[in-house]
């Protein structure tokens, strides 16, 4: 499990088992800047991550994925300027990651630009 801690939340992030999501586990902690993009959240990643896996555009509320041509990691938590009715949607394909286990929608309430910790959990949120 992955805590991914934003503007005061603590979500846990539940990785998938594919190589770029135990890439990204293998290089935490990872401090993110965060900007806004409809209801995704996206930040450069302090690590290249291979994109060699399977992508695709269309993801769903509270999954997390990589955007290859930014080595971005992405947070959804609705529809973004791309979405055909309220799906969450790449500007162009990306890996699943993984997914926020719960709490994903509050972060419809947060800013523009946000800061951002990716890191191991340590047994709990606290």
């Amino acid at each position: 499990m992955v805590i991914l801690e934003i503007d005061g939340l603590a979500l846990e992030v539940e990785l998938n088992a594919g190589p770029a999501a135990t890439q990204l586990a293998a290089a935490l902690p990872q401090e993110l800047a965060l900007s806004r993009w409809g209801d995704e959240y996206y930040g450069t990643l302090a690590v290249a991550i291979d994109s060699r896996e399977k992508k695709r555009d269309v993801f769903e509320v509270g999954e997390v994925a990589l955007w290859p041509p930014g080595n971005a990691f992405c947070i959804f938590f609705g529809p973004t300027p791309a979405s055909h009715g309220e799906e969450p949607r790449m500007a162009s394909p990306g890996i699943p990651l993984g997914r926020i286990v719960s709490g994903a929608p509050r972060l419809r309430t947060r800013g523009p630009s946000l800061r951002a910790t990716l890191r191991r959990s340590s047994g709990g949120i606290g």
